[in-house]
């Protein structure tokens, strides 16, 4: 019973000999998408002048991808962005330096709000959080994101930022746009009190 069962799986095979070599060889789904590939498609090439069926053939490359074609070029893939640990911040130094511009900040917003005489403008600083309401004008807040390095601000006038320390500017910059924080402070609130402040 058994070498009969065997017999016909050789007859089924040979017949579907003819047929998976093309369907393999034509799906576009079986494209090589690492080196592992390749080495598979030099073994299958080899063993081409074996006698090992297409059954056989077909089950060695299975370290071809069947989910997605590859259009990238060797060497010119994408890796995941490297983070250059020489230039962020010791975390003691970046506390010292975040902490100055938000007690400077605190500080110069006070003196301003004293002067401005605005309904609705409130200044507050607790848990590293700086909270500037200017009534109905909106509110900004500033506040320390230790992991990154960075100030973050978020502005009714501008939306969200993230400033890292720039030490060619002494200062913080937002390096999508180049903006410095105390400048653009100046600028925004300056525009939607109608006043100038001076914050540097």
């Amino acid at each position: 019973m058994a070498s009969r069962k065997l017999v016909l799986g050789l007859t089924a095979a040979r017949r579907l000999r003819p047929r998976v070599p093309v369907l393999v060889s034509s799906s576009p789904l079986l494209e090589a998408s690492t080196s592992t590939s390749h080495a598979a498609a030099a073994a299958t090439h080899a063993m081409q002048g074996s006698r090992v069926g297409p059954w056989g053939q077909f089950l060695s490359t299975r370290t071809l991808s069947s989910t997605r074609q590859v259009a990238q070029p060797a060497g010119d893939a994408p890796g995941p962005s490297s983070v250059d640990h020489r230039s962020i911040l010791p975390e003691d130094e970046f506390h010292k330096l975040a902490d100055e511009t938000i007690h400077d900040l605190l500080e110069k917003l006070e003196e301003y709000g004293d002067s401005l005489q605005m309904d609705g403008f409130d200044i507050d600083y607790g848990n590293q959080v700086l909270t500037l309401r200017l009534g109905e004008l909106g509110t900004y807040v500033v506040n320390k994101q230790t992991p990154n390095r960075q100030i973050w601000l978020s502005s009714p006038a501008s939306g969200p930022s993230r400033f890292d320390w720039d030490a060619s500017t002494n200062g913080w910059i937002y390096r999508r746009t180049g903006a410095n924080l105390v400048q653009l402070l100046e600028k925004e609130i300056g525009e939607l009190c109608g006043s100038p402040v001076e914050l540097s």
